[in-house]
């Protein structure tokens, strides 16, 4: 039986490998998928590629894959970076599911002032990340990074990385919009930043406005949710400066 089934598998991965399941790998093929010894599935690693993988057994106590030959090489996605605050934890599983597949190469959940959430899980979201890649044929896990305070991260802000921050009040605002300063997306390495419900504080949106890797831009008239948000800022980046072309 051929599957179209996809399981992203702890590597390095290679043809000719025997490589053992956990209890809740082995229960999704045999018990979810309902698939049995000798059917085939396609794995991954995050770093090696895609695989053909022939079942040795599956139950619910665990299993065993034999990885036979490449059938996809690995690619990986442009270097750009999503940050965003957490916002109510459907919507932020959301949006971790949809930067993963519109190819967000890593995913940094930030607190501003107006953060509804200060905490995550950040084991819950990169299985999320796991998952949707598992889903969208890629072969590539962005990493989730733990939560962390947006004043610290400006401090730390690589200088050859481009910070795209979403701006609502930018379309309303004269004197920035007669400053001179270029709406263009620059090119990767660049990271874009979706700010919480209640948008950016005063402060803080003038330090990222003088922060001198930032680029301000306005996602059009309309206020949008967070999570639509970080969907349109990356769906806008790809076609410009990503891999879609």
């Amino acid at each position: 039986m051929d599957s179209k089934v996809r399981l992203h598998i702890a590597g390095p991965l290679a043809a000719g490998q025997c490589v053992a399941l956990s209890r809740d790998q082995g229960h999704y093929l045999g018990g979810v998928m309902r698939l049995a010894a000798g059917d085939t599935l396609t794995v991954f690693d995050g770093t090696s590629g895609a695989f053909r993988a022939t079942i040795r057994a599956a139950s619910k106590r665990g299993g065993e894959l034999e990885i036979g030959a490449q059938v996809a090489p690995q690619c990986d996605p442009p270097d750009l970076w999503l940050l965003f605050a957490p916002i109510k934890k459907a919507r932020t599983d959301f949006i971790v599911e949809k930067a993963t597949e519109l190819g967000a190469a890593r995913i940094r959940p930030v607190s501003t002032r107006y953060t509804n959430s200060e905490r995550i899980r950040q084991d819950r979201l990169q299985a999320h990340a796991l998952e949707a890649a598992e889903q969208c044929g890629g072969t590539f896990v962005p990493p989730v990074d733990d939560i962390v305070p947006l004043e610290r991260l400006l401090a730390d802000w690589p200088t050859d990385r481009a910070l795209i921050f979403c701006d609502e009040t930018l379309s309303d605002d004269p004197d920035w919009a007669e400053g001179g300063r270029s709406t263009a997306l620059p090119p990767a390495p660049a990271a874009i930043l979706i700010g919480p419900e209640g948008g950016f504080s005063p402060e803080e949106r003038a330090n990222l406005r003088a922060h001198p890797q930032a680029h301000a831009i306005a996602l059009g008239p309309r206020i949008l949710r967070a999570d639509t948000a970080a969907v349109a800022a990356l769906t806008l980046w790809q076609a410009g400066r990503g891999d879609w072309g």
